[in-house]
């Protein structure tokens, strides 16, 4: 929205030879006033703008010139120097193009003249003889040929020599390229100039007349001859694989353009294109001219890329309108798109798939060309019914999920334009009953909705026939739609589809005569969306809101009404649930929409009639993030970027600001920020409307009167907005504030400090940050740099550079700047890493501010040597000075670190000072330095420097394991010594120590005494003298951090160096900084390094600077730096296959950096070239990952296999990877099966990525899909471990890969899902490689032997086929039908590995279709054996049932599928093949694993079931099932009684299916003994009384689940509850299983207490109260989920207690003091989330009670105590702890001696203005109690925080961190004790002033004050011990020591006010101390 600048266009001048300036000299005369002054006047401009209006004059001079005037040689003259400046001009200069335009309007009677210059001139260009010349000539020539008549002209009259110029250039260019092959920056521009001539060669022949007459006429002409020249260089690019693919595809079209015009006649043209094209070319009956110049495309193998572009070009250069080619043009047609069908199939690099794609969406086109007067054949042939349709349709379906989006939209394309031929083929038919057009629609809407494909398909369908057909198929088609849009992968495709529906609509709908159409709309789009902005899921509300509505309010703006007038009725009446949108996050978002989009005039119509001003501010603060930022966008957005900002908006706005910057959503905060710029823009631009009107002395016009003020006071209250904004802003960054706090504060102020700039000249500016910033604000910025979010510091440093005229004010003190400078160097060498990071922004701010110290300048000698004025050459010499500081402290420090790195690592680790080198290095523009012999010097002794430190720290980084290291060199022998270390520390995981065991050799004997004096080696820590001389610990974390980090550090300057140092080819050059040599020691560098190195932090950033250099090498102009990346490529490869027992190459760790080092050289070869280097990479690694040569090692195998994963993860390689993801994955498969434990986790690691690369990431919405789509039937895991290989009890040996492992891996990537047809389309080679591989595992899997089977590849095959499902073609098509792989996956069911069997069901699954599967569990359960046969195996029906099992869950929960008639058919039958294998269930299986299947298999077949009423016949024959359900559970061991103990395998399984199966039985026998006095044989308490847990808990899960609903939905207890009160008490009482115990706690929780506390007495012999103890206790003690629910259920108890005793109070005192201290102990932040949780779900029940009752139940103390926990839990960083804690004050509030205590009762808050709101009432509540004099000691002890000890302050925190860096306490970054502080002393301002003080000098205030002012004078001293900069230096304990100043300030301020004194004086209390302890007015608090 801010205003732009034009940019001012760049033309460079023309210019003339000597020469020619002096003709025109010649001719010119004296008044200038002849066509040579002028043109004269024209070439002696400088500036191109110029010369552009002195050419225009050209032709209208000219105009004025009679007939005569040709004759005038002068005349002659300058037309010929005109045709030689348009001859030298460029092509794309703007001269050229004004030239062209003026001489188009040359008068006739000079254009032979004209004609004649240009040729002569053009003739000069063609005799060029300058290869690299060649492309300006080119250019020339089409530029002669665009719309330009005299070079047109000039073109035809030399058009034999044009063409044999264009014939020679491309054949010399051609093989210049070949010379330079491997120099890709040459060799693109080469290749540019190739495609540019070929193209200009066509220009030619298409729009030069008559040409193909006249070489009909003359074949043997030149001109002939050269066409059959170019026609064979066409056909020699076509078949160039070494060319652009855009150079054969333009080739291409060239080659069907030259035939079209050179064979004659013409009709034989399509004849002979078919022949090319189904390569069937009869040699005999071609022309001769044909044959010679292009015999390669008469072969019979020709390559399918040539096939592709001749199909394109065939396409694109004939004629296809009305038919013209006749019935050989309709064969041509045909011919072509079978073609496209072959190469479909051939075809997998991506670029050509893309190219296939056009080419097919461009033959339909061409096709619907040809429809419109085509032969009955042909529409016969292209109809919806034919093979081509099917074939395309098949296409459309494979390639609609592809991963290139202009794929896709080809597909779309396709489609469409399928839709219109079959439309063509059958005009005057109904397309509504169309029988195509009715399968299409009938197979789309079967399809998911996770399928992308199907919305565009769906969209395309709604344009042809219209959206009412497919309404009256599925009216809630939208509500279907909408649920879809919370996967943001289909939110694009799902919006497109409702937009293009709702139009189509509506235009349906008002084409009727109905009045009521507009409801029948609203209620069919608009009501479903407002259905989900008010209650759907928070994902899915953002989307629609951000795609859905906005297109929805544009093509209605009417709509608006209705939504505002259903969601206002909604707000009143709806509950709103915590951390829900509800009704009002519904109405800001549309109103936002729609005033964002112009649909609302102005900011009143708003707010005056479509929504009041409390419902505004409800929405700023409202506890649902989305609310408050649609009400912000509301209030800041607007389609008039000049609309005035109303006085009631800016009042909001601050509102905001002041509750809602300490948000820790990152999202959240760019937004807030994002609206807030848009706000100041808004005030930007309308205050220079303003501007103008108060310069014109006019009033607001109507348009943009908002306020009725005049400009002036509309600008006044600009000013002072912004400045209040600002004050908000910088009272934000007080001492403590959080970082999103800081964070949010800083962006705000910097979009500020951009959109309001230092005004220049005339422009004026409503507002400056600038003026508002005095020291104080200035030193709060600068203390900004002390954060440890670097965020922080950006911003800061940004701002500060926004505003140069305050940092200048600010550096005049020269010792100021002395004591930053030194801080900085201090800071740069701290062992905290982020103090380097402030070292580097502190130094960057003084050298771009020029305010470095004075003696540090004058130390340099060539300081004076730039010129003072210049600014960059100031920074150039600060940055250089700097530099040299830096590096003169690292030089000494490395000295050091060689002799003790110990010493290093504690007192100066040395990645600082490289880190603060390195960014000093980003911040300066280094292309145009003037001190280049110094700043070589500098960056040569850096680099010596960089290498020393990468000597000393490498040993540990190259280390085997460098995470416990410690090189011991302290004692007196520490040099030996450290050689010593340095031989013990090398690599033990290369290749040597791979292949081959260690020997240890005599003098390795293991000795206690020699460990006892070595093992310091390898302690946790040594003991050292740090910098300050104290001791300290040196642990291995502070010497790996010291090494790794500074290995960072180093990596990064050096890529940093290479990336913007400019290099010098030559060691003479001027500029040049980096030599060729030093470039290459640098990749040398991090070769060794990234090859080496052991830690994994240490070679990944190396990695970062590493890939800044392979990307400068490739755009190097240097030949031999451009050839680097390729040899270390080929190096390290060989060294990867030679296996070389020598090398150093990490064989562990995923091999550590060498995936790094290769991808580096891999990602940054050029994606536009062909990428060898990576297909020749690919074509070595694939060969070692599939290599079985045991005679190299494993070694090899082991790398290629990372290096692949790698490689495959990268997506920078995007589809130039994808040709190799079926030998990558065949790699992974076959290494899944290699004995070596390496090669299997290598391959594990590969399949995963591979898996990812192919269905991509985990997409939200796929539980939709096919398979697993509802977990409710699952089966439970089963927990025996003695089954994991099936139920058989035999002696097996494990399998050699764990499931488990596979299973690590790849869980992440479940629901990513494909088409088969999709999946083996893509990947072809591994149809046949998984069918194969699935077939010999299918047929080995069971062997007789009894041998478990030996193929874990099993896993990985299962692991990718059950991700796929079959395609909606597959009925029609059986090459790549899924069919072949089912029976072989139903035979990997017979398993005997546990999980083998289930991996089986799964992915048997989505192989068979919906209807496939009543036939397909049919013969699965025919083929279990019979209860009479005598052999069978258990694991195959254990297998076989896994199968039924997981189809029939699909079957009954495809929602679609259960409304078909057939259904309960189908049902039915399933049913009967079931009931006649009734035996597994039952004991005649004595497999309780198999057993527990089939009764999941009844139970999921009960559950769809509706049990019949009494006396009546069921819908269906199943009344036989419930009676034998019913057999089953009464004779099984739930009512006999359990044989076993748990060491039956199988046991907890069964456990689990028979309760399940159990408990409906049990709830149909309670409805059927109802009111009757009939033994139950089976009940809840019968089944709570067994002695195993898995029974108890299943029964507990539904008794919760019953009695959690009734407490929902406020109904009366179930019967059946308030009667088993006894029995959940006795439970209670003997429960020892945890989960079963906490669900029986739970029960009680959600009963009415009335009901079962009675009862305690007599059935647990414990009174109310002991109960109540006995509850407390385990509260207290339990574990953590066990506490919260007790916790929760003794604070209903309690409450019971107190509401049912109201006489006999204090008889419970000492329980609500325990339950007080139990609560308050629960809110700690040290505490899990749980325990918090139900702290405050107790407070939040309890508030009425104890919080707010008008008479205070609890004692004042208690009540305070629980009101801190209040306030606690709305600071803590949990955001859920802090909604829940919301939850609490809302209540509070809502109370009706509260509710008036705020403006926001009963309202939704968010926590920040909860805190504010909570602390108002609490005082409210202080008044209405009269206890204010026993509370405010409290209160100001609160304030004071009297638990803190300010000694401590200095001393305690952080005490030894620098020896245990990784072990930090919690931290909360989101409470800010200030904040807490300002809210509490402004109520107690408030309150004190509103009821006054009756006794001001109590003891406890005395007291109180006495310790204030003891803290205050302490808190002074410690300043006073801090050194200089000690915000910087000692950062903690400055700043806590400036927040208990802070504190100490409020107490003695409000104990000040109490005695009626002067509270301060303005002069004694800092400004930001004044805002901080301001009391504000708010209305809210």
């Amino acid at each position: 929205m801010g205003v732009k600048k034009k940019r001012e266009m760049q033309v460079a001048a023309l210019t003339v030879c000597h020469q020619d300036l002096e003709i025109l000299r010649s001719f010119a005369d004296a008044e200038g006033k002849n066509l040579a002054s002028l043109l004269l006047h024209c070439v002696q401009l400088t500036d191109g703008v110029s010369q552009i209006h002195s050419v225009k004059q050209i032709v209208p001079f000219l105009e004025k010139v009679d007939k005569n005037g040709v004759c005038d040689p002068a005349i002659q003259s300058c037309l010929d120097i005109l045709a030689g400046i348009y001859f030298s001009l460029t092509l794309k200069n703007p001269l050229k193009k004004v030239l062209i335009s003026s001489l188009n309007g040359l008068p006739k009677f000079f254009l032979t003249e004209a004609i004649h210059s240009f040729t002569s001139h053009l003739q000069e260009e063609l005799n060029t003889a300058d290869l690299y010349s060649y492309r300006k000539v080119i250019d020339n020539i089409s530029s002669c040929m665009e719309n330009f008549n005299l070079g047109r002209a000039s073109v035809v009259n030399l058009l034999e020599n044009v063409l044999h110029f264009l014939h020679k250039s491309l054949i010399e260019i051609l093989e210049e390229n070949r010379k330079f092959a491997g120099n890709h920056i040459v060799q693109t521009q080469l290749m540019n100039d190739l495609l540019v001539g070929i193209r200009v060669s066509m220009t030619l022949v298409q729009k030069v007349q008559g040409l193909q007459s006249d070489l009909g006429n003359d074949s043997g002409s030149p001109i002939w001859q050269t066409m059959c020249g170019l026609l064979s260089v066409f056909t020699k690019f076509l078949n160039d694989d070494n060319l652009l693919q855009t150079i054969q595809s333009t080739s291409g079209l060239a080659v069907i353009l030259f035939l079209k015009t050179m064979l004659h006649p013409s009709e034989k043209l399509p004849e002979l294109i078919s022949s090319l094209l189904l390569q069937s070319v009869d040699c005999t009956s071609i022309p001769e001219w044909f044959m010679s110049s292009c015999r390669s495309l008469c072969c019979a193998d020709m390559p399918a890329s040539t096939l592709l572009f001749l199909c394109q070009g065939t396409l694109a250069m004939l004629d296809w309108q009305d038919g013209s080619m006749g019935p050989s043009g309709e064969a041509l047609l045909l011919d072509t798109v079978c073609v496209l069908f072959t190469l479909s199939s051939q075809i997998k690099e991506s670029t050509l798939e893309m190219f296939l794609s056009r080419i097919l969406a461009s033959w339909t086109n061409s096709a619907i060309h040809i429809l419109g007067s085509s032969s009955p054949s042909l529409k016969d042939s292209l109809n919806g019914g034919s093979s081509i349709a099917r074939r395309l349709l098949e296409y459309v379906y494979t390639h609609w999920e592809h991963p290139l989006d202009a794929l896709r939209h080809q597909t779309k394309v396709i489609f469409r334009n399928l839709l219109q031929m079959h439309r063509l083929t059958t005009e005057g038919a109904d397309l509504v009953t169309d029988s195509f057009f009715l399968e299409l629609t009938k197979s789309l809407l079967q399809l998911e909705w996770h399928i992308k494909g199907k919305y565009a398909c769906l969209g395309c369908l709604v344009e042809s026939i219209g959206i009412e057909h497919i309404l009256l198929i599925d009216k809630t088609i939208p509500s279907q739609i909408l649920e879809v849009m919370g996967d943001q992968s289909l939110v694009p495709y799902a919006s497109d589809l409702l937009e293009t529906m709702f139009k189509n609509h509506k235009s349906h709908l008002k084409s009727q005569t109905a009045n009521t159409w507009m409801d029948e709309w609203h209620e069919t789009w608009v009501s479903p969306l407002l259905s989900i902005l008010c209650g759907g899921n928070l994902d899915q509300k953002s989307y629609v809101i951000d795609y859905y509505l906005p297109r929805l309010l544009n093509y209605s703006p009417e709509s608006l009404q209705y939504m505002v007038k259903i969601l206002q009725a909604s707000i009143d009446t709806e509950a709103g649930a915590c951390n829900r949108r509800g009704a009002l996050g519904a109405l800001m978002a549309c109103l936002r929409t729609a005033r964002a989009h112009g649909h609302l005039q102005s900011a009143t119509h708003a707010w005056e009639s479509l929504v009041c001003g409390a419902r505004i501010k409800q929405g700023l603060i409202h506890q649902h993030c989305q609310v408050r930022i649609d009400t912000l966008g509301l209030l800041c957005e607007s389609n008039r970027s000049t609309e005035v900002v109303s006085p009631e908006e800016m009042q909001w706005v601050q509102f905001f600001i002041t509750y809602n910057l300490n948000s820790q959503s990152p999202g959240v905060r760019q937004q807030i920020c994002s609206l807030l710029k848009k706000l100041f823009c808004r005030i930007q631009e309308s205050s220079q409307v303003l501007y103008k009107l108060e310069q014109r002395k006019s009033t607001l016009d109507s348009e943009n009167r908002s306020s009725r003020e005049q400009p002036p006071v509309s600008l006044q209250q600009y000013k002072n907005f912004m400045s209040s904004v600002c004050d908000i802003l910088f009272e934000a960054l007080f001492p403590g504030s959080s970082y999103s706090t800081r964070f949010s504060a800083l962006s705000i102020l910097g979009s500020v400090a951009e959109v309001f700039p230092v005004s220049e000249g005339t422009v004026q500016t409503v507002y400056q940050l600038s003026h508002d910033i005095d020291a104080g604000r200035f030193q709060i910025l600068i203390e900004c740099f002390t954060s440890t979010f670097e965020e922080v510091k950006t911003l800061a440093f940004d701002l500060l550079m926004k505003l140069p005229s305050v940092t200048a004010g600010q550096f005049q003190d020269p010792e100021k700047l002395q004591d930053l400078f030194q801080a900085a160097l201090e800071l740069s060498t701290s062992t905290k890493p982020y103090d380097c990071v402030t070292a580097s922004y502190l130094l960057n701010l003084l050298i771009w501010q020029d305010a470095l110290p004075a003696s540090l300048s004058a130390s340099s000698a060539w300081s004076l040597t730039c010129g003072a004025g210049e600014k960059a050459a100031v920074l150039e010499r600060n940055t250089l000075v700097v530099i040299k500081c830096l590096m003169e402290n690292l030089e000494d420090e490395i000295s050091q670190a060689e002799v003790s790195l110990l010493q290093a690592a504690s007192s100066f680790p040395m990645y600082g000072r490289v880190h603060c080198i390195t960014r000093a290095f980003q911040k300066l523009p280094l292309h145009d330095l003037q001190l280049v012999s110094e700043w070589r010097l500098m960056v040569e002794r850096l680099l010596l420097l960089s290498y020393r430190l990468s000597a000393v720290v490498s040993p540990v980084i190259q280390s085997s394991s460098p995470e416990g290291l410690i090189p011991m060199d302290t004692d007196s022998e520490s040099a030996s010594r450290l050689q010593v270390i340095l031989n013990e520390i090398q690599p033990r995981d290369t290749n040597a120590y791979f292949n081959q065991a260690k020997i240890l050799k005599e003098h390795d004997s293991f000795d206690l005494e020699d460990l006892s004096t070595s093992v310091s080696n390898i302690d946790s820590f040594a003991e050292i003298k740090g910098r300050e001389g104290r001791t300290c610990d040196v642990t291995a974390q502070m010497v790996l951090v010291c090494c790794w980090r500074s290995m960072k550090e180093v990596a990064l300057l050096l890529g940093t160096l290479c990336q913007l140092l400019p290099m010098r080819p030559v060691s003479e050059s001027s500029s040049g900084l980096l030599t060729v040599q030093q470039v290459k020691e640098i990749g040398d560098y991090f070769k060794q390094h990234l090859l080496q190195s052991r830690h994994r932090g240490a070679f990944e950033l190396a990695y970062t600077g590493f890939v800044k250099l392979t990307e400068i090498l490739n755009r190097c102009s240097d030949v031999s730096l451009q050839k680097l990346p390729e040899q270390w490529l080929w190096s390290v490869l060989e060294e990867i296959k030679s296996s070389d027992p020598s090398s150093k190459l990490c064989a562990t760790r995923r091999s550590a950096g060498i995936p790094f080092y290769i991808q580096a050289l891999l990602a940054s070869e050029p994606k536009k070239g062909k990428m060898d280097l990576l297909k020749i990479t690919m074509k070595e690694l694939i060969s070692l990952a599939l290599s079985v040569d045991a005679s190299k090692g494993i070694v090899p195998q082991v790398h290629a296999l990372n290096i692949l994963r790698a490689l495959f993860r990268d997506t920078r390689l995007g589809e130039n990877i994808i040709p190799y993801v079926a030998d990558g994955a065949k790699a992974a498969i076959l290494g899944f099966t290699s004995p070596v434990w390496a090669v299997r986790n290598s391959s594990t690691l590969l399949f995963s990525s591979l898996i990812t690369r192919i269905f991509g990431v985990k997409r939200g919405k796929d539980e939709l899909s096919k398979t697993n789509r509802d977990q409710k039937y699952s089966m439970p895991e089963p927990e025996l471990k003695l089954s994991r290989y099936g139920p058989e009890q035999r002696a097996q040996q494990p399998c050699p890969v764990s499931y488990h492992t596979v299973k690590s891996h790849t869980c992440k990537l479940e629901a990513a899902r494909m088409t088969g047809r999709e999946f083996f389309s893509r990947f072809p080679e591994l149809y046949p490689f998984l069918l194969t591989q699935l077939e010999t595992v299918a047929n080995t899997v069971d062997s007789e032997t009894g041998e478990p089977d030996r193929h874990p590849s099993m896993f990985l095959l299962l692991l990718v086929l059950e991700r796929l499902y079959p395609s909606p073609m597959d009925g029609t098509s059986s090459s790549l039908s899924l069919a072949p792989f089912v029976p072989f996956i139903i035979r990997c069911g017979c398993s005997p590995i546990y999980h083998s069997r289930e991996m089986a069901a799964r992915a048997l699954v989505p192989f068979i279709t919906i209807d496939q599967i009543p036939s397909t569990v049919h013969a699965l359960l025919d083929s279990l054996p019979n209860s009479t046969d005598q052999c069978f195996r258990q694991n195959h029906i254990h297998g076989t049932l896994l199968q039924v099992f997981h189809l029939l869950q699909a079957y009954v929960t495809d929602s679609r599928h259960r409304t078909n008639a057939d259904f309960q058919q189908e049902l039915s039958d399933v049913i009967v093949c079931t009931k006649a294998k009734l035996w597994l269930a039952t004991r005649q299986n004595p497999c309780l694993v198999t057993r527990a299947v089939y009764i999941d298999v009844l139970f999921l077949l009960t559950s769809c079931l509706d049990r019949p009423a009494e006396g009546q016949q069921p819908a269906l024959e199943n009344l036989g099932l419930w009676e034998d359900v019913r057999r089953i559970v009464l004779g099984s061991e739930l009512v006999t009684g359990f044989p076993w103990t748990f060491k039956v395998p199988g046991l907890p399984q069964y456990l689990q299916s028979l309760t399940k199966l159990s408990i409906p039985e049990v709830w149909a026998s309670l409805a059927e003994a109802e009111g009757q006095a009939v033994p139950v044989p089976l009940s809840f308490p019968r089944l709570l009384e067994s002695s195993f847990p898995e029974v108890r808990l299943l029964t507990l899960e539904t008794l919760l689940e019953k009695a959690a609903s009734s407490e929902l939905e406020e109904k009366g207890p179930h019967p059946l509850l308030c009667n088993m009160g006894e029995e959940f008490l006795l439970l209670a009482m003997k429960e020892n299983h945890p989960g079963c115990f906490c669900r029986v706690l739970k029960i009680l929780y959600h009963m009415n207490p009335s009901k079962w506390l009675p009862q305690t007495e007599c059935c647990v012999h414990l009174s109310t109260k002991e109960f109540l103890i006995w509850t407390m206790d385990i509260a207290s003690n339990d574990r953590s989920e066990i506490q919260s629910v007790a916790l929760k259920l003794a604070s209903k108890v309690i409450a019971y207690h107190v509401q049912t005793c109201e006489e006999n109070k204090d008889s419970l005192a000492s329980e609500l003091r325990q339950w007080v201290q139990l609560v308050v102990r629960s809110c700690g932040d040290h505490l899990p989330t749980t325990s918090r949780l139900a702290a405050a779900a107790a407070l939040t029940s309890t508030a009425p009670l104890f919080l707010t009752s008008p008479q205070p139940i609890l004692e004042l103390q208690d009540t305070l105590s629980l009101w801190r926990c209040v306030l606690t839990l709305l600071q803590s960083e949990e955001q859920t702890v802090r909604e829940a804690a919301t939850e609490i004050v809302t209540t509070a509030m809502s109370q009706g001696n509260t509710c008036q205590s705020t403006e926001f009762a009963f309202c939704q808050v968010n926590a920040s203005i909860a805190l504010a709101l909570a602390l108002a009432v609490l005082c409210d509540l202080l008044r209405q109690w009269d206890q204010l004099v026993p509370g405010l000691p409290i209160l100001l002890g609160w304030l004071l925080g009297e638990d803190d000890d300010p000694q401590d302050l200095v001393q305690s925190p952080h005490q030894g961190e620098d020896d245990y860096i990784f072990e930090k306490s919690e931290v909360n970054f989101w409470a800010e004790t200030l904040t807490f502080v300002k809210y509490l002393c402004r109520q107690l301002f408030h309150l004190l002033r509103q009821s006054g003080w009756p006794s001001p000098h109590s003891q406890k205030l005395c007291h109180l004050q006495m310790i204030a002012s003891e803290q205050r004078h302490l808190v002074s001293q410690l300043f006073r011990e801090l050194p200089l900069s000690a915000e910087f230096l000692k950062t903690v304990e400055y700043t806590r020591l400036r927040i208990q100043e802070e504190r100490t300030w409020a107490v003695l301020r409000l104990l000040a006010f109490l005695e009626g004194k002067e509270v301060l004086r303005a002069e004694d209390c800092p400004r930001e101390r004044r805002q901080l302890m301001a009391p504000r007015t708010e209305a809210a608090c």
